[in-house]
């Protein structure tokens, strides 16, 4: 495994500890050159699917190209990255239990979107309005709307069930 630090390629495992209920293996590992330590995920690599891009290309399924973006959308906000990475386990999910060579990225965007509007309302608006790609002012004010009716929709029935 190359070192980050100064691209020697080998390093020895100090640590090995499963994670996901053994279908990963988190490893730390030390550069025999210069001493550095860091640490490597192993898993199991699936059937890559491809992702249908908005303009018909397609391109092998990235989870960190998912993840980067879900990142930038909780940047400075009370997201934590088991969060995160739960958010792109459950993309990995849908693929795998649909068993699909390919996926529309218009259905990736969606399941992001669905679950950021669970966890943090910030981070649903600022990924809808990149994924989206609103227009103007009023595009985005729409989705605030709309965002704050299913709010309040929300909290008028949880208000209804504590008076019984």
């Amino acid at each position: 495994m190359k070192c980050p630090r100064c691209s020697h390629l080998e390093s020895r495992v100090v640590d090995s500890r499963y994670r996901e209920a053994g279908a990963e293996i988190r490893r730390r590992r030390e550069c025999e050159k210069c001493g550095s330590r860091f640490t490597t995920y192993e898993r199991i690599e699936e059937t890559t699917p491809l992702v249908i891009k908005k303009d018909g290309n397609r391109q092998p399924f990235d989870r960190n190209k998912i993840l980067s973006g879900i990142k930038k959308a909780c940047e400075k906000r009370p997201v934590s990255l088991d969060q995160m990475e739960g958010i792109v386990k459950k993309i990995e999910q849908h693929i795998q239990d649909q068993a699909l060579s390919e996926i529309s990225s218009s259905v990736i965007g969606e399941i992001v979107i669905n679950e950021l509007r669970e966890i943090d309302e910030v981070a649903y608006v600022r990924f809808a309005s990149v994924y989206r790609e609103f227009k103007d002012i009023t595009e985005f004010m729409d989705e605030l709307k709309k965002l704050l009716e299913t709010e309040e929709r929300q909290n008028r029935s949880s208000r209804g069930r504590g008076k019984r």
